[in-house]
């Protein structure tokens, strides 16, 4: 594998789409002058005013991300047919190896980051090591250690953002508990929450320290809380958001035991109502499910001691029972929040904190995963013993493995990874970088350089990976937020416990895809105030058709697909002498404009 990104055009790609010219006369006439799809009301966007947009053009250039899911032989567009186009998807449970990488740059930057930015290219190649291997290693340990990372910058872009360093008193008290309950501020109960999310999408843009970023959403997915699911929730959800950053490549158990005492959890999935009178095991579910083993290691109804392996203590899964036992040990953890002085709340505070309420707690014996919890312990041990059988089981650590293997390399995790990232999620899980270890086997790994197209970029994703391309000035506006959520994937808005999808198939409905293309236009043509960045001032003066698309291709890419490159040649030259410079400023602007667009619609774009 070359040291740096291929400088000439790659025509060996399988997947290279050259498009017949009538296509290319489409995308050669998506310019200002005409209707751009980021003017038009997203309530009125049709597959017919997609093909007026030169939509032709763009669902011809992104059908290998369609044709992946659906799988048919050819591509047929009103006028046009594309015989024997055909993408191979991978087989269930196989590795994906749809495509040789580029390089391991852009894999890096891609998959690890939140796509290049101008600078990165240079930064890479500055990087100790010889070999691309070596670079990824430099820049994998930078990284795993985020606090010496300088990020001032970004911390600027959040300066307005107010609520983001306020302790958790002073959120619970200004933002729910300090107002008349009976005219509640739903606008400042909120207000954490909105920021927020707001921070969320300015960090993954600006901010110098990009793998944290990337676990940080890995473990907002994985712990998944929709705030609109308790009034209560809002005010607390920027604390929230803090323990899981804190907690983001430190210890599984750790995090786990944070995760499950924060009152925003105990709100979402009901258990601060749960009491040895009235026990809800939605938390306790899922704790199982989502949180630890994984569904893929329940085995049902089957009795608790008919599990292989439960006469060791070690049963090799959950069935239901362990499920009823551990709601059990978990009654009677709540929170403080008995604003209105209930006296049949005798000892409960008012300051929203954790509070193991003895009142509500079963304290007679339970046996969850072949583990005795003898009566009488302290109150909340029967919890934390619940929480330690769980982080520490081997099933854990594959489905904990299967699911950052999947984030990380592909929709489709290789077995072999699968195993050695387990081994090594299972081995450390006393240690305070336990998380790190396990990302540090999956990224060195042979699979996760070898391996590309793979995953699909999800809508926030690709609003940032954008932005990051173009060098965005990104307003911290909330409508920033809505226009994301608009795409389809608003940040920390996903109301399941499960957290928003990471596969590809998820998110590639005509909708997502006509949403995704008409947010890239806009950004190459900065005509919304909420971002605005010029693709003329980032080309540095250059002039020539060739050598704009060969800079936008290597900012991009790294590299030049050899199909794309001869779209933007045209687009940019209309035609004309793709060697001669264009010298009306109101010409180049525009023809850049769509050149750039269209790059950014391409599927080089959408893939990881």
């Amino acid at each position: 594998m070359p040291e740096s990104p291929e400088s000439k055009p790659d025509s060996s790609s399988s997947d290279s789409l050259a498009l017949p010219s009538p296509l290319r006369t489409v995308a050669a006439h998506i310019s200002p002058a005409r209707t751009s799809p980021a003017h038009i009301s997203p309530a009125h966007i049709t597959r017919r005013t997609a093909f007026k947009l030169g939509g032709a053009a763009l669902l011809t250039a992104s059908a290998p991300l369609i044709l992946a899911q659906r799988g048919p032989p050819g591509l047929t567009l009103p006028g046009l047919t594309l015989p024997g186009l055909k993408v191979p998807g991978p087989a269930s449970g196989a590795p994906d190896r749809l495509l040789a990488p580029p390089s391991l740059a852009l894999v890096t930057l891609t998959r690890l980051a939140y796509g290049p930015r101008g600078g990165d290219w240079s930064a890479w190649a500055a990087l100790s090591g010889k070999s691309p291997g070596d670079k990824l290693r430099s820049w994998l340990e930078r990284q795993l250690g985020p606090a010496a990372i300088d990020d001032s910058a970004c911390d600027e872009k959040l300066s307005g953002l107010s609520t983001l360093n306020k302790p958790y008193g002073q959120l619970w008290q200004e933002h729910y508990a300090g107002m008349p309950q009976d005219k509640k501020d739903y606008e400042v109960i909120y207000q954490p929450t909105n920021e927020t999310r707001l921070a969320s999408i300015l960090r993954k843009t600006y901010s110098e320290r990009q793998l944290l970023e990337r676990l940080t959403e890995f473990w907002h997915d994985h712990f998944n809380v929709d705030p609109g699911r308790d009034e209560q929730i809002p005010p607390l959800f920027g604390d929230y958001d803090r323990i899981l950053r804190a907690g983001a490549l430190g210890n599984f158990h750790a995090l786990l035991v944070k995760v499950a005492s924060h009152p925003v959890m105990l709100k979402y999935l009901d258990n601060a109502s749960s009491s040895r009178g009235g026990p809800n095991e939605n938390y306790a579910r899922e704790l199982f499910e989502l949180h630890t083993l994984g569904a893929e290691n329940y085995l049902g109804v089957t009795r608790q001691k008919d599990v292989p392996g439960f006469g060791q203590g070690q049963p090799v899964g959950y069935v239901d029972e362990d499920v009823y036992e551990a709601t059990r040990a978990f009654t009677g953890w709540r929170m403080n929040d008995n604003l209105n002085n209930e006296q049949w709340q005798q000892g409960v505070g008012k300051d929203g904190t954790f509070l193991m309420y003895t009142p509500w707690h079963d304290r007679f014996r339970k046996l969850v995963l072949g583990r005795d919890l003898p009566p009488d312990q302290a109150p909340r041990q029967d919890g934390l013993d619940v929480l330690r059988a769980l982080a520490d089981h081997p099933g854990t650590a594959r489905y904990m493995a299967r699911k950052l293997v999947r984030r990380l390399v592909g929709d489709n995790p290789p077995q072999a990874l699968v195993d050695a990232a387990a081994s090594t999620f299972h081995g450390a899980r006393q240690a305070p970088d336990q998380i790190a270890q396990t990302v540090r086997v999956i990224v060195l790994s042979g699979e996760f350089a070898s391996t590309w197209g793979g995953k699909q970029k999800r809508p926030l994703e690709l609003f940032v990976s954008a932005a990051r391309a173009l060098n965005t000035d990104l307003k911290p506006s909330f409508d920033t937020t809505g226009h994301v959520a608009w795409m389809g994937q608003e940040p920390h808005g996903w109301p399941a416990p499960n957290g928003y999808p990471d596969v590809g198939a998820a998110w590639r409905s005509s909708t997502t895809m006509l949403r995704a293309w008409q947010t890239m236009n806009s950004f190459a043509r900065s005509d919304n105030e909420r971002w605005r960045s010029s693709v003329v001032k980032e080309s540095g003066g250059r002039k020539r058709p060739t050598d704009l698309a060969d800079f936008w291709l290597m900012r991009l890419y790294g590299y030049k697909p050899a199909a794309l490159r001869g779209v933007m040649i045209e687009v940019l030259s209309e035609g004309g002498d793709p060697d001669a410079e264009i010298s009306d400023a109101g010409q180049l602007e525009g023809r850049l404009q769509g050149a750039v667009s269209f790059a950014l619609m391409a599927p080089e774009f959408f893939r990881k």
